[in-house]
């Protein structure tokens, strides 16, 4: 099996599961007890803690242990009313963003979202525009989870701190994949999953600068220092925490084999297979994304032929497989519907290699020239 499809979900790496197996078994305490079970656990927690601060320049107790994005999303986004009745996003969000803007709306919350170009890039001084008196926050992701391109962080993070707004970004597919300082880049709050970078599923965080300003989002024991109830997922955490660590590691050199790989996979793909776009910023985007268009075939039915020969590949976000129409990001930036229908998403990792790309490129040329002639 060739496995390309790293941006819905990767494979745990060793160090993570060498990390977790202990508190399978012997080291299985609830880190809330007082004895010395309970407090193996917890040193596992704080030290997680700890890693993940460290990987993005701040302070531990700026982190917070959640189930993962989706629920670090809704918590940023169900305290905006803490602080206005305004938010400021973009078209080409995940859906745990979206859907629950949808959802507040739906409570009297105003929303403004704001379209990209054809690249996939929003606009910072569209943004400034938007803002007004009771503008509660600004949510803009870090790199997007289809098209991999990378937004304007740093000048957004300027924008939000001049006019005195909240600045969240949904960091779920660019932690540990590209460099982040929280502080540099002016970020209040950031969402991340461990699986997106070779931790265990179900287990992620939300880096909060002012922890003093937000309400949890789940209510019942002080866990998480009364901000996230619910006994912390240690095993998850032991787990994610090694993958932080060996990513952070690794982390030039995987970017740089990833954009290779990445570059060549591109450069083929557009040479070879006619009448191909390639969606995305050209060059900022994620390290190991290729998003494609193939006019004339639909990207559904090709990820199924492709499954069939041991490939995985996908035709848009995870979390919109099974939707009815094309999907949200696509056509936000401007693809036709009649061809957004033929997206398909490439995504990579470090472990893949230059002849598993040689083969996917064969197998898609054949079988993109067999779709189209029938």
């Amino acid at each position: 099996m060739i496995y390309l499809d790293n941006a819905s979900t990767t494979k745990v790496c060793r160090r993570a599961v060498q990390a977790m197996e202990p508190y399978l078994n012997e080291m299985y305490g609830n880190p809330s007890g007082v004895y010395q079970l309970s407090k193996m656990a917890k040193k596992i927690v704080d030290e997680a803690r700890e890693n993940i601060a460290k990987a993005l320049h701040t302070r531990p107790d700026n982190i917070f242990f959640t189930s993962g994005g989706t629920e670090s999303d809704n918590w940023v986004l169900e305290n905006a009313h803490n602080f206005g009745n305004h938010i400021i996003t973009s078209t080409i969000e995940h859906h745990a963003i979206l859907n629950k803007c949808v959802s507040l709306e739906k409570e009297g919350m105003d929303v403004s979202y704001i379209g990209t170009d054809r690249e996939g890039l929003v606009n910072p001084y569209e943004i400034e525009h938007e803002i007004k008196s009771n503008t509660a926050l600004i949510s803009i992701m870090f790199a997007n989870n289809e098209i991999g391109t990378i937004q304007p962080i740093r000048e957004i993070g300027r924008i939000a701190k001049e006019n005195g707004v909240m600045f969240h970004t949904d960091a779920v597919q660019a932690f540990c994949h590209i460099p982040i300082d929280v502080d540099e880049l002016g970020i209040d709050m950031l969402s991340a999953s461990s699986h997106k970078f070779h931790g265990p599923k179900g287990v992620g965080f939300l880096y909060i600068r002012e922890p003093e300003k937000m309400l949890p989002l789940i209510y019942g024991g002080g866990q998480e220092k009364g901000k996230r109830a619910g006994t912390e997922n240690v095993i998850g955490i032991a787990g994610m925490s090694a993958a932080v660590t060996e990513a952070m590691e690794q982390l030039h050199e995987r970017r740089n084999r990833e954009t290779q790989l990445r570059n060549y996979l591109i450069h083929r793909i557009l040479r070879e297979i006619p009448y191909v776009r390639l969606n995305g910023h050209s060059t900022k985007r994620l390290p190991g994304n290729a998003n494609f268009t193939i006019a004339g075939i639909d990207g559904a039915s090709l990820v199924v032929v492709m499954d069939r020969e041991g490939i995985c590949i996908s035709s848009g976000s995870a979390c919109s497989a099974g939707s009815a129409g094309p999907s949200h990001v696509i056509t936000a930036i401007g693809i036709p519907e009649q061809y957004a229908y033929g997206t398909i998403r490439i995504t990579l990792c470090a472990d893949n290699t230059k002849e598993e790309m040689d083969y996917v490129i064969q197998r898609l040329k054949e079988n993109v020239k067999r779709m189209r002639a029938m």
